[in-house]
């Protein structure tokens, strides 16, 4: 055990060293994955290394293909960092090492879902009595809360799939927006409704569901809306959507990977206006919330039509008194997600955590108006976290896309934005500062400079 004592403060060390280097750390990565594949990957070892040498290599080697996504200046794709909290958890966990997947298999792994999901629940103000999963992230959250909605819609017409399958189920019509994200598709192919086999609702220019373009509906049915576009960070009226096509067989499902969390706030909760009015949720710890990957939710109203998709039997399975997790989840052997959110919600408290949703939002528009000030166009209305911007015509924002991800201070990606490239600046982590922001809206700056400069010169 000396050793393993050994082992472990190193590791601390090293990955100490890292945290303390973000603030200055250069964003992207400084090798890619094809340079690191023959520097980790020679020959099969015929005998296994020491593991204090497997570390060395690990943070020497690997940790140039690190993405300082858990620094304040990352603002690529919707990424938090790590509370440290949430961290500290982590590594207990790994070194606990349970199998959440039941109360007999880990009473303190059961425990601290139950909280965390009771205090999840109040801070997003859906019901209390909802049933919910920990998961992977929002696309095994949808997976898993349009199961459910599956089984409803088709149980209130005779029919059980989770039994009998689909091969004789009545035709389920799927109603999606036309801004809904890849991975709802993704969701839907798996649970055997079809990527494409949907009907699409056109959007808004800000790519809001239209409620008066929703078909009239007969069941069964699910009509899949979103809390906060991917892209700019717009909520489709859910409330209104409930009102246009409530019935018995007629479920309405919410893919809110991070704009749920607007919920949290006092000021921001009016853009999720009649959210709880849904029948199920999907959302994302590891964005907003700032656990690590990955952690994600899936809420469903009705918690019995959750355990009826998602539970599984077996003779040397625990006897079902209380609420086991493998109940809920589509995994069975899973880790203590859990107990990362636990730590995040404790850590945080409700105000705090409306402290961090205010601030990130007011660094967005922050950046949306040096952005505006400086001649760029902003192409969403800033109602949220994220902020799209052009800098010209496709190619030139494009070129300021690249140019800013190897100057390093920051890190922003790219989109297509109603038919024009657009970079995206996503801002969710807890580590970011004012000055973080500062630092980085004069550098896109430069950059931007330099990419418009040689062309209006041209011109």
């Amino acid at each position: 055990m000396s050793e393993v004592r050994e082992l472990l403060t190193e590791t601390a060390r090293r990955a100490g060293r890292f945290l303390e280097s973000l603030p200055g750390r250069h964003v992207a990565a400084s090798r890619d994955a094809g340079e690191l594949v023959p520097a980790l990957g020679g020959a099969l070892p015929r005998n296994g290394m020491p593991a204090s040498e497997i570390l060395a290599r690990l943070d020497e080697i690997g940790g140039q293909g690190v993405v300082a996504s858990a620094g304040p200046r990352y603002f690529g794709f919707v990424t938090g960092g790590v509370l440290p909290a949430s961290l500290a958890a982590s590594w207990l966990a790994a070194a606990w090492d349970q199998n959440a997947f039941s109360e007999v298999s880990s009473p303190t792994g059961a425990a601290v879902e139950r909280v965390a999901m009771r205090w999840v629940l109040e801070i997003l103000g859906l019901p209390a009595d909802a049933g919910a999963a920990f998961v992977t992230g929002a696309t095994m959250a949808n997976f898993t809360a349009l199961a459910a909605a599956r089984r409803a819609v088709l149980l209130a017409h005779g029919h059980d799939v989770d039994r009998d399958g689909l091969g004789t189920a009545p035709r389920i019509t799927v109603v999606v927006g036309e801004q809904a994200h890849a991975t709802l598709f993704k969701a839907l192919g798996m649970i055997g409704l079809g990527r494409e086999r949907v009907v699409r609702v056109p959007a808004d220019e800000q790519g809001r569901m239209r409620v008066d373009a929703l078909p009239i509906l007969t069941g069964p049915a699910i009509v899949c809306t979103q809390a906060g576009n991917v892209n700019s960070g717009a909520f489709d009226p859910v409330g209104e959507v409930c009102d246009a096509v409530r019935a018995g067989d007629v479920r309405v499902h919410v893919d809110g990977a991070f704009g749920l969390w607007a919920r949290a706030s006092g000021r921001l909760a009016e853009l999720a206006a009649g959210v709880e009015r849904a029948d199920s949720w999907a959302t994302d710890a590891h964005k907003w919330l700032n656990v690590p990957y990955d952690s994600g939710l899936a809420i469903v109203r009705d918690a019995g039509m959750l355990r009826g998709a998602m539970s599984v039997q077996a003779d040397y399975l625990p006897d079902r008194a209380s609420r086991d997790p493998f109940e809920f989840t589509p995994e069975t052997s899973r880790r203590m997600r859990g107990l990362e959110v636990w730590a995040a919600v404790a850590s945080l408290g409700r105000d705090g955590l409306e402290e961090l949703v205010e601030r990130n939002c007011r660094q967005a528009r922050r950046f949306a108006a040096g952005l505006r000030d400086a001649g760029c166009e902003i192409l969403n209305d800033v109602v949220l976290n994220q902020v799209l911007v052009a800098f010209g015509d496709d190619r030139a924002t494009t070129e300021v896309i690249r140019g800013v991800q190897r100057e390093g201070t920051c890190w922003c990606g790219g989109t297509q934005w109603n038919g024009r490239a657009a970079m995206r600046i996503s801002v969710s982590s807890w580590a970011t500062t004012d000055d973080d922001v500062e630092r980085s809206l004069a550098a896109i700056l430069r950059v931007a400079d330099a990419v418009r400069g040689p062309a209006s010169t041209e011109g």
